[in-house]
């Protein structure tokens, strides 16, 4: 059985570190007993599905590159919610790749049944605390302003990309324009 491992931080500082999560999930491959194909690393929020990893990692599921995609959770997968997370879900069944969590044992999409259920659940979870985190950062924001501290990029910044929203729906939606 060919393993794929996709582990992702949020940030790409010292508090957070893939090495935490990709150690234990290659053991977790050795112990099913498969050969890790590939790993596959981001460090960026969850919350959007433009990830250079996480797309390379689609696409070599399109390709039939590998059997299982090992994550640490559901939550470092996606954090875009129900119906985005369900899409990737689905894309990689597609692909003939099943997906494994080595935090949440029930998630084991090899096993139909109430797996799809929590699925479901959990996926909406994420996006709750998505949310609850771009709240905190907002908060943070709002009192850095009352205190007069300076914010934005930094001056000479060479990242002039307009941010946007993605996602798996919102590919899906241009791939089917596109049609």
């Amino acid at each position: 059985m060919r393993i794929a491992i996709y582990a992702r931080v949020s940030k790409s500082d010292e508090s957070q570190d893939t090495g935490n999560q990709v150690a234990p999930l290659r053991d977790y491959a050795r112990a099913l007993g498969g050969e890790v194909y590939k790993e596959y690393i981001d460090e960026a929020s969850g919350g959007n599905g433009d990830r250079s990893g996480f797309l390379r990692m689609l696409e070599d599921a399109d390709r039939r590159q590998f059997d299982l995609l090992l994550v640490w959770s559901l939550d470092r997968l996606s954090r875009e919610g129900i119906s985005n997370t369900l899409g990737y879900l689905e894309r990689l069944k597609r692909g003939g790749v099943s997906l494994k969590s080595l935090q949440e044992a029930w998630l084991d999409t090899r096993d139909e049944g109430i797996g799809q259920l929590l699925l479901a659940i959990f996926s909406w979870v994420a996006q709750q605390e998505r949310r609850r985190i771009v709240d905190r950062t907002k908060a943070g924001l709002d009192r850095a302003r009352r205190e007069g501290k300076k914010l934005g990029r930094r001056k000479g910044s060479k990242d002039r990309r307009p941010r946007r929203k993605s996602g798996y729906l919102l590919r899906h939606m241009k791939e089917a324009r596109r049609s």
